[in-house]
């Protein structure tokens, strides 16, 4: 399985995402490639936001080797889920894909309980609840991916 979760910079949700999907699946046993884009190139090549770095780091997470890249219509062949973290990144991808993609599409917190969207913390400067609520998806979409036991 690879996944691609996908914000609008890819300097604070998306590398979030991936950074503490990694760890988790890692620790579940989950066989998973993991990857981040943004619907923006705005910061290509740039790691992630320092502030987002350090929340992720508080919990155990690195997100240092991380460097932001744009999402490309390429990305819809090359994995098999496209993760957005809110309606208008799943709107941005929804116009690049092509109509045959191999890759899934939808909202990274969809089907859980309460908000759909990731809110993002470059605007609203909340890190630490971001890591909690990606947390919290990681560990459902973990769930929803582990085969029967």
């Amino acid at each position: 399985m690879r996944i691609l979760f996908l914000c609008l910079g890819n300097i604070c949700r998306s590398p979030a995402a991936e950074g503490v999907f990694r760890t988790l699946a890692s620790e579940a046993d989950l066989p998973v490639t993991v990857d981040s884009a943004g619907t923006g190139d705005w910061h290509a090549g740039e790691p992630p936001y320092g502030p987002m770095q350090a929340a992720a780091r508080a919990r155990g997470y690195d997100l240092s080797a991380l460097r932001a890249r744009q999402l490309t219509r390429a990305d819809f062949d090359a994995f098999d889920l496209i993760l957005a973290m809110d309606r208008q990144n799943l709107q941005d991808a929804a116009r690049l894909a092509p109509k045959d993609a191999r890759a899934g599409l939808r909202l990274f917190l969809d089907g859980m309980a309460g908000t759909q969207d990731v809110p993002d913390p470059y605007y609203t400067r909340e890190f630490d609840a971001c890591v909690t609520l990606i947390e919290q998806g990681a560990r459902a979409l973990i769930a929803r991916l582990q085969p029967p036991q």
